[in-house]
């Protein structure tokens, strides 16, 4: 009985010894980050980027997989039903966790349930831009002019978007007659604008700036309480006014629910180590970005505020896309 017991005890620690070597050996593999979006796009960038300072932080290799559609929630469903092992991450947006819990009747997912806030990571400040054809240079012009033409048109990269729900904050607060039309992505948008098809829409920094910088679009005014690192010359939509109106599409990274909470602390803090990098703050400062790291107490509290704030909007003017 005796030799029993000892045996049992000795086996008990090697199997505790274990689960701590491999909780301390977090990540001993590849990593796994989800971007719920096409190839190519901000998003996208922004995880490449990030992803491969992560890799070269945390010592594994960190591969991108595009899961596009549905306004992210594919992406989101995928990652809410992986293994909660710190071996999947997803970049959460605007959509994800604050949008879409208001816009859809029914989600595969539960934006404040399903996941874990790892950290914050950027914010797409949001530009009013018009069609040289549009005769405005400032928000009293283009308001006077909104008025006098009436009901006028507005592209957005498609219902429900960050650019969607700030023109109707926009057009709430500044009481105008606005029809939408949204495009399938930033990119049609843009160009139609450019073209004249219609005449503005609210654009982020990452999509307009080649085409502001270019003059094929006239800035109008910045969709933030500050002016923005490289458009300096753009004064905000605030201070021409529209006192306190503010918008933004940003975004973080967020594990399954169920992730050990050391594992999370773990990649959390690699992921604010690579944002703090010189070589990616000079990235993302290209792109027209602004890092804003948080830690996942920060990301969760962001985020339940940014679902409160756009969810009234979206109520308000009864937008819903199914």
């Amino acid at each position: 009985m005796h030799s029993l017991t000892r045996r049992s005890l000795i086996l008990a620690l090697a199997a505790a010894s274990s689960f701590a070597q491999a909780q301390g050996g977090y990540p001993s593999r590849t990593i796994e980050w989800v971007v719920p979006y096409p190839a190519g796009g901000g998003t996208d960038v922004v995880a490449r980027t990030l992803g491969q300072a992560v890799s070269e932080i945390l010592g594994q290799p960190v591969i991108i997989n595009n899961k596009p559609g549905a306004a992210t929630n594919i992406g989101a469903d995928y990652t809410a039903r992986a293994k909660p092992d710190g071996y999947t991450v997803m970049s959460a947006d605007t959509a994800t966790l604050a949008a879409n819990p208001a816009l859809y009747s029914h989600l595969p997912y539960n934006a404040e349930k399903d996941f874990a806030p790892v950290g914050l990571t950027v914010r797409f400040p949001m530009i009013l831009v018009v069609n040289n054809s549009v005769p405005a240079k400032n928000l009293p012009e283009f308001l006077a002019w909104a008025r006098k033409t009436g009901n006028t048109t507005y592209a957005t990269p498609g219902a429900g978007s960050p650019h969607h729900l700030a023109t109707e904050l926009f057009k709430d607060q500044a009481k105008l007659s606005l029809t939408h039309v949204p495009y399938r992505g930033a990119a049609p948008a843009v160009q139609d604008v450019v073209a004249g098809q219609v005449p503005f829409m609210f654009v982020d920094t990452a999509s307009g700036k080649e085409f502001i910088a270019s003059g094929k679009l006239r800035p109008i005014g910045v969709a933030s309480p500050r002016r923005v690192v490289n458009f300096e010359n753009i004064p905000t939509l605030s201070e021409q006014g529209m006192k306190g109106f503010e918008a933004y599409a940003w975004q973080g990274v967020v594990m399954p629910a169920a992730t050990p909470p050391e594992v999370v602390k773990k990649f959390s803090e690699a992921l604010q180590k690579a944002m703090a990098s010189t070589q990616v703050r000079a990235r993302l400062q290209v792109l027209g970005l602004e890092p804003i790291p948080g830690s996942p107490a920060e990301m969760a509290k962001y985020a339940a505020a940014e679902r409160t704030k756009w969810g009234q909007v979206i109520r308000a003017n009864n937008i819903r896309v199914d």
